[in-house]
C-alpha cells in the first residue's frame, strides 16, 4: 500500500499535474483501491469543516499585509534604508538581502512573497555593483525562506492546526532559531567573500547623516510587526484577529504615506485572491487525502513500520530529516507539509520530542525544501524575477545556504533551548 501511494504520487508529479490536483487524486484513486466504503461520500463534510477553521483565516490576511507592503513602495524604502546600514560587511549589499528578507518575513508571513519582494527590489544591484550574480541571488533564495520561521508564518498556523499546538507558543518558538539562520546566513556570505573576494562587489559609502535619514523607513515593518506579534502576547488578539491588525497598520502607513490609492488596493486584492485561492486548494485536497490514508490504515502501517525499527529517539529524528530532505527535492512544502505532519509529528512526540520544538524542526525543513531542485519554488520565484540566463545560476548560488539550514537543524537537536527557552520563559 505504501508503495503504490509513493508511485502514484510521484508519477502524477512527474507530469506536471498541480499538486492540490495530484494531493486529490491520490486520494480519490486509494479510497477506490483500498477501501470497502466509498470514502467520497465524506467529501463534502471534510472540506466544509476544513474552510471553515477560524485559524486558516488569518491566511489571506497575511497574504494582503504582504501585498499591500510590496506594491505601496514600503518594501523598497526598507531595502534602500537596510543597504545604506550594512555596507562595511564583506560581501555588502547581500547581507542587506538577508536583513531585508528577516525584516519582511516578520510582517509577510509567506517564503514566497518575501523572495519575490525582497527580489523584485534588490536584482537591479547586482551588475550595476559587480557582485557575482550567483551568490547575489543565492542570498535572495535562501533568505526568503526566513519567512516561515520567524513570525508571524503561515505554515506554522498549519502546523498548529495540524498538531493542534498553540501558535503563540510556536511564534515564541521560531523567534531565536530564525535570527540565528539570519545570521549563519550573512556568515556564510562573508566566509566565501573572504575566501573568493572576487564574489564581493562594489561597497556602497554613506554618511552617518545619510543613515539617520534612512531610518524612518525601517519603521514600518517594525510596527506592522508589534501590531501582529504585540498584539497576541499582550493577550488583545488571537492569531487571525492579529493578522487583521497588521493589515489594517499597513493601510494606515500606506495612506499616511499618501501611496494608497483605488489601482493599489485593486491589485493587492487581486494578488491575495490569487494566492489564497492557490493555498486553500492545496489545503482542502490534502486534508481529504488524510482522511483517506487514515481510514484505509496506511497511517497505522507506517507507524509499525517506524516503530518496528526500534531506532532510538535520535535516530528516528536522522530519518525524519532525511525522508523530508528527498521529499522537498519533489513536492511543494505546503503540501508536503499537510500531507506528513499529521502522520509523522505523533510518531517523533511519542519518541519523547516536545511539538513545539518540532514545529520549528519542520519549518528548517520545509526552508529547505525551498531551495533545493528540481521543485524548490523560490529558486524558480528567483529565477522569474531575473527574465535572462539559466536556473543553473540560482542552484549554484542557493547551494552554500543549504549547510547553513542543516547547521541550524543539528544545533536545534544538540541544544533545544534554542527554540524551547523563549516559549518557557514567557510561558
Amino acid at each position: 500500500m505504501v508503495l503504490v501511494t509513493v508511485l502514484i504520487l510521484l508519477g502524477l508529479l512527474a507530469v506536471a499535474v498541480p499538486v492540490a490536483a495530484v494531493l486529490g487524486v491520490l486520494g480519490l484513486s486509494l479510497s477506490t483501491l483500498y477501501s470497502p466504503l466509498p470514502l467520497t461520500f465524506a467529501m463534502g463534510e471534510i472540506l466544509w469543516s476544513t474552510s471553515n477553521n477560524f485559524l486558516l483565516v488569518a491566511m489571506p490576511f497575511f497574504i494582503l499585509l504582504g501585498e499591500i507592503m510590496l506594491r505601496t513602495g514600503m518594501a523598497e524604502r526598507m531595502y534602500a534604508a537596510l543597504a545604506l546600514w550594512m555596507p562595511w560587511l564583506p560581501g555588502g549589499l547581500m547581507h542587506a538581502n538577508v536583513a531585508a528578507c528577516a525584516l519582511f518575513a516578520a510582517t509577510s508571513g509567506s517564503s514566497v512573497a518575501t523572495a519575490a519582494t525582497i527580489g523584485t527590489v534588490a536584482l537591479d544591484e547586482v551588475e550595476k555593483r559587480g557582485y557575482s550574480e550567483r551568490l547575489f541571488l543565492g542570498t535572495i533564495v535562501a533568505g526568503g525562506t526566513l519567512g516561515i520561521l520567524i513570525p508571524p508564518s503561515i505554515n506554522m498556523i498549519v502546523y498548529g492546526v495540524l498538531t493542534e499546538t498553540s501558535i503563540p507558543q510556536l511564534y515564541l518558538a521560531g523567534f531565536l532559531p530564525g535570527l540565528l539562520l539570519a545570521a549563519l546566513f550573512s556568515l556564510t556570505v562573508v566566509a566565501l567573500c573572504l575566501i573568493n573576494p572576487a564574489l564581493d562587489g562594489e561597497r556602497l559609502t554613506s554618511s552617518r547623516a545619510q543613515r539617520r535619514a534612512a531610518l524612518p523607513d525601517l519603521l514600518p515593518p517594525v510596527v506592522i510587526f508589534l501590531a501582529v506579534v504585540g498584539s497576541i502576547y499582550a493577550g488583545w488578539a488571537t492569531a487571525t484577529e492579529a493578522a487583521a491588525l497588521g493589515v489594517i497598520a499597513a493601510l494606515a502607513i500606506a495612506g499616511a504615506q499618501r501611496r494608497l490609492n483605488l489601482p493599489v488596493l485593486l491589485s493587492a486584492f487581486e494578488g491575495t485572491i490569487r494566492t489564497t485561492a492557490m493555498i486553500m486548494a492545496i489545503i482542502l485536497a490534502a486534508y481529504f487525502l488524510n482522511f483517506v490514508i487514515t481510514a484505509i490504515g496506511l497511517t497505522g502501517q507506517i507507524n509499525a513500520l517506524i516503530t518496528s525499527l526500534g531506532l532510538s529517539p535520535y535516530a528516528l529524528l536522522a530519518v525524519v530529516v532525511v525522508f523530508y530532505l528527498v521529499l522537498g527535492m519533489f513536492m511543494e512544502t505546503l503540501s508536503m507539509m499537510v500531507a506528513t505532519v499529521p502522520i509523522i509529528a505523533p510518531v517523533v512526540v511519542a519518541a519523547g520530542f516536545d511539538p513545539v520544538w518540532f514545529g520549528v524542526v519542520v519549518m528548517l525543513l520545509m526552508e529547505l525544501a525551498m531551495i533545493t531542485p528540481p521543485v524548490g519554488i523560490n529558486l524558480y520565484v528567483v529565477q522569474g524575477l531575473r527574465t535572462r540566463g539559466r536556473i543553473d545560476d540560482v542552484i549554484i548560488g542557493a547551494a552554500p545556504f543549504v549547510i547553513a539550514i542543516m547547521a541550524t537543524v543539528l544545533l536545534l537537536a544538540v541544544w533545544p533551548q534554542i527554540a524551547l527557552w523563549l516559549p518557557g520563559a514567557l510561558r
